[in-house]
């Protein structure tokens, strides 16, 4: 029972980081067609900006953690804003295009982040609120990762909440399904497509906040998520919020049991050929987009 106790929270937080890392690109990817592969360039900016705000601006470690979730946030977003405006937007209906760009970009920042921070890799020291562990039924799970649980569900809280309550999400949700009527309706598609950006680049951004409560911050911090992240968003259904839940759960639990049987590789492997069976059997994902387009 402990085994499986641990196993299980090991999974779920194994997943939280995904979800973290895939809500962005729910937004980016699978509302707005862009395949944005410096979204773990962003992760990476996230992490160095907590390692920033800890080593300049508030040295209080037990501050500073909540501080660099919202610079952290803006940060990633300004990112994505200035990623959008000046490349993406000449790129709309060329997703092939959008990943050569964005993948060199990807490179460029992480070349930028060896420059200013030195290529070997920095830490960040987590809260004292968050040492040791709590035990649950006679396991262990430390604080860390109960954290990135629970900010995994506020952020998910919040992103439902946007799409469904405020007229930001419906003014998303309705070019999403249609933007030439969503136009004609006097929605401002440069707008949203800007807004839209900025969240899910943001997320990216507290992700990478998130990754330095468990390890170090290097400039390839971020990329070992990235393909993790992409494949919970088509596992999902492309835009699907509910449905990178679900993924981003299963494929943490999965890799974590059967980890513990094998290998980190051996698992990665199953686990891979695992989705290409339901890829196969299910090429839309758990969920669908319901559109009003008709191209």
């Amino acid at each position: 029972m402990e085994t499986l106790i641990g196993q299980t929270f090991t999974g779920l937080s194994l997943g939280s980081i995904l979800l973290l890392a895939a809500l962005g690109l729910s937004l980016t990817f699978g509302q707005m067609g862009v395949i944005n592969m410096a979204h773990g360039s962003f992760i990476m900016a996230g992490s160095y900006t907590a390692y920033t705000v800890q080593q300049y601006l508030v040295s209080n470690a037990d501050v500073s953690l909540l501080v660099s979730l919202f610079v952290g946030f803006v940060v990633g977003g300004l990112m994505g804003v200035l990623l959008e405006v000046t490349l993406i937007r000449r790129m709309y209906h060329r997703p092939l295009d959008t990943l050569l760009v964005t993948f060199g970009v990807g490179l460029i920042l992480q070349q930028a982040a060896r420059d200013i921070f030195g290529a070997p890799a920095v830490r960040v020291i987590a809260p004292g609120w968050l040492d040791g562990g709590v035990e649950i039924l006679g396991a262990v799970v430390p604080k860390t990762r109960i954290f990135i649980m629970v900010l995994a569900v506020i952020c998910v809280i919040a992103i439902a909440a946007t799409m469904k309550y405020t007229s930001m999400g419906r003014r998303i949700r309705a070019v999403v399904q249609h933007r030439d009527l969503a136009e004609t309706s006097g929605i401002s598609s440069r707008q949203t497509d800007i807004t839209t950006f900025f969240i899910g680049s943001g997320l990216a951004g507290v992700a990478g906040v998130a990754l330095t409560l468990i390890g170090s911050t290097s400039p390839n911090t971020g990329m070992a998520y990235l393909i993790d992240a992409f494949l919970v968003v088509v596992i999902g259904g492309l835009g699907q919020i509910k449905g990178a839940v679900i993924a981003a759960v299963a494929l943490g639990l999965l890799n974590s049991f059967i980890e513990y049987s094998t290998t980190a590789s051996v698992a990665k492997v199953i686990v891979f050929v695992l989705i290409v069976i339901f890829l196969q059997i299910r090429p839309q994902g758990l969920f669908t987009v319901q559109s009003r387009s008709l191209v």
